[in-house]
């Protein structure tokens, strides 16, 4: 096979695994309860068509293959550890399972039904958005890291300490009744806001798929709603994504540049999802139940005033940011509340607020250097700036961002 061939099936297999790997893993571990163990098998069946499609071709449905090596592993696992008859039933179960790609699947409850399988309370609430990420959405330790400000190794020991308490901890390993589902809706809600930020992030040029995976958020999003239409919070989150969406096309210009908000042009926002957010936050805001979500989401919705009256309201957006503040005050939250201090009262008052927040929570967090670094600017303090500019540009991963921060400093 010529090299053309060889690479055209590694991309395929690079999108199957992409598009496929959570529902192919909700599938397997719906059936045997094991999460590791369905990963194994999955990653197993990846490495067996690296080889046999550059033998034998791409067969007719990808992922169907790909879910048959998968229980031919997880067949094979039982068998070596000599525990059939002990699970019997679940061999049984896999046997008499079918899969028909072709045909209407249950696979998008199934996806939405293991994200709230990994909010079961008894996992550790600050380990419900990595499994999330890794088994539904099938991120790796490397790329949730950023995130949550931890190196990847540190990661991957925090999820395989997770995947082994609920594989030895009694942790039962099973879809939630509908009763269940309100007191696990926010870790889901977190869980898919997280997806789509790390897509957000990375569609920018940084990973070719940050564009899918921040589609494949938003449309979890949905799927959500439909579940539990009668949630403020659900509709939050998808007024919020939508106007982040809303954005995409102006956070660049022509030449690849980055556009900060405050100067992107409103006729690039798409009108189309900047309507449907605010019809959500409507509706949402009926029920008298504000959250994190429909807050975030009301912020976006005065930013998306400007392209109507040609001017941001910035006390309008600090009056939000104390909201959300309160129940919120996340070290994204409290940068946030600065910036748009900044703008409603002066640089003065918002790098006191900055530098109310520990130091040590900020070392890798570059949202923070930035803020600080355009407010020192601001105030005339060119060393600090300068300190503050180099910390930022240190912790962009954006080329895009790092360029203009570079600028800025210049």
């Amino acid at each position: 096979m010529s090299s053309g061939g060889r690479n055209e099936i590694d991309r395929t297999i690079e999108r199957v695994a992409r598009e496929s790997y959570g529902r192919l893993i909700a599938y397997l571990s719906a059936h045997t309860r094991d999460l590791a163990s369905a990963e194994d098998a999955l990653s197993e069946a990846l490495v067996a068509a690296l080889n046999t499609w550059q033998r034998d071709g791409v067969p007719h449905s990808p992922e169907a293959w790909l879910l048959t090596a998968a229980r031919r592993s997880l067949f094979n696992v039982i068998r070596h550890q000599k525990v059939i008859a002990a699970n019997e039933s679940t061999i049984l179960a896999l046997e008499e399972s079918r899969f028909d790609p072709a045909a209407s699947t249950p696979f998008p409850d199934e996806r939405l039904k293991l994200l709230f399988v990994c909010a079961h309370p008894a996992i550790d609430p600050a380990m419900h958005t990595p499994l999330m990420l890794q088994t539904v959405l099938g991120l790796d330790a490397a790329r949730i890291a950023p995130a949550f400000l931890v190196s990847p190794s540190t990661m991957s020991q925090r999820l395989v300490r997770a995947k082994t308490k609920i594989n030895y901890g009694g942790i039962p390993f099973r879809v939630p009744e509908e009763r269940e589902l309100p007191e696990r809706l926010n870790a889901v809600l977190e869980g898919i806001y997280a997806a789509y930020g790390i897509g957000w992030d990375d569609m920018m040029g940084i990973d070719h798929r940050g564009k899918d995976l921040a589609e494949e958020a938003l449309w979890l999003a949905r799927v959500l709603l439909a579940l539990m239409p009668e949630e403020p919070e659900a509709r939050g989150l998808l007024a919020l994504m939508l106007h982040c969406e809303a954005r995409r096309r102006a956070r660049r210009d022509s030449a690849g540049r980055y556009v900060p908000l405050s100067e992107q042009d409103p006729r690039l926002w798409s009108q189309a999802h900047l309507e449907e957010a605010e019809q959500h936050l409507a509706i949402a805001a009926k029920v008298l139940r504000p959250g994190r979500f429909q807050l975030e989401a009301a912020i976006q919705s005065v930013h998306a005033e400007r392209a109507h009256s040609g001017r941001t309201e910035w006390p309008a957006i600090v009056f939000f940011y104390e909201q959300l503040m309160r129940i919120a005050p996340t070290l994204g939250t409290r940068t946030s509340h600065a910036a748009a201090v900044a703008e409603a009262s002066g640089p003065a008052a918002a790098l006191q607020l900055l530098d109310a927040i520990d130091l040590k929570s900020v070392s890798a967090y570059q949202p923070y250097w930035a803020v600080r670094a355009h407010l020192l600017q601001r105030l005339g303090k060119a060393e600090e700036a300068h300190h503050a500019f180099e910390r930022a540009i240190g912790l962009s991963e954006d080329p895009a961002v790092r360029n203009f921060l570079l600028e800025k400093l210049r």
